[in-house]
């Protein structure tokens, strides 16, 4: 696996800060399986009828993410959790990011299922080590928003080349296409998990998005027992 380190700040602020690491090698992508399709579709209308009743809030996930916002300095009112705004679209009734790639409709649906920002990342575009750390000043990328990003004080994703990624959006420039073969996931993980459900759950996930796209995979979970993997 690709050297990533946690910034041991954010464990400063969130002392049960972890992230789930999940490499992904040799796999194939392609339009979402029908079966696929149909359940997350299903599990769609499930949240948009949840939601049509209750507000955001009603996801202890979404509060959860918002208070590590708020403790880390960035305000969640302002800079949204990315699985936060999937659950405003759909209460908006937007529905989900129209997209062919079993990868990101895979994606987007973990990250609603499980309340959790999750971030996809095509290898092959990201110069390690990475290193998990508070946005510097310098920090900034062009992100899938269309906008650039300023990352100062927000949790950032950086490689040898600088920002790439965060819990909010990804960069267009390690985005993945349906030619990538290589991925990083990387499981923005709820605080609340203990260290034996953030390694059970990113196995999981790790399994699941495996049997949809064949290839290899390897799993590892950040925290203050372990703030490096190599």
């Amino acid at each position: 696996m690709i050297t990533i380190s946690l910034h041991p700040d954010l464990q400063k602020y969130v002392p049960s800060f972890k992230i789930g690491c999940i490499q992904y090698e040799s796999i194939i992508i392609d339009s979402p399986p029908k079966e696929l399709k149909g359940r997350i579709e299903l599990f769609q209308k499930t949240v948009e009828l949840d939601l049509s009743e209750q507000p955001i809030t009603y996801y202890e996930g979404v509060k959860e993410w918002r208070q590590v916002f708020k403790q880390i300095g960035a305000d969640p009112t302002r800079y949204r959790p990315s699985h936060e705004a999937l659950f405003r679209r759909l209460k908006q009734g937007k529905g989900l990011p129209s997209s062919d790639s079993s990868a990101i409709v895979l994606n987007n649906f973990f990250s609603l299922y499980y309340q959790m920002p999750i971030g996809l990342y095509d290898l092959e575009q990201v110069q390690g080590p990475v290193e998990v750390r508070t946005g510097k000043d310098t920090d900034e990328y062009e992100g899938l928003n269309g906008r650039i990003n300023h990352m100062k004080g927000k949790i950032t994703n950086v490689d040898h080349y600088g920002a790439f990624g965060s819990p909010m959006v990804d960069s267009k420039h390690s985005a993945v296409s349906s030619n990538t073969k290589h991925i990083l996931q990387l499981l923005y993980l709820r605080p609340s998990l203990s260290e034996n459900d953030a390694h059970a759950l990113t196995d999981n996930i790790g399994e699941m998005f495996q049997q949809v796209h064949g290839g290899h995979v390897e799993t590892a979970v950040l925290s203050k027992h372990r703030p490096e993997i190599k």
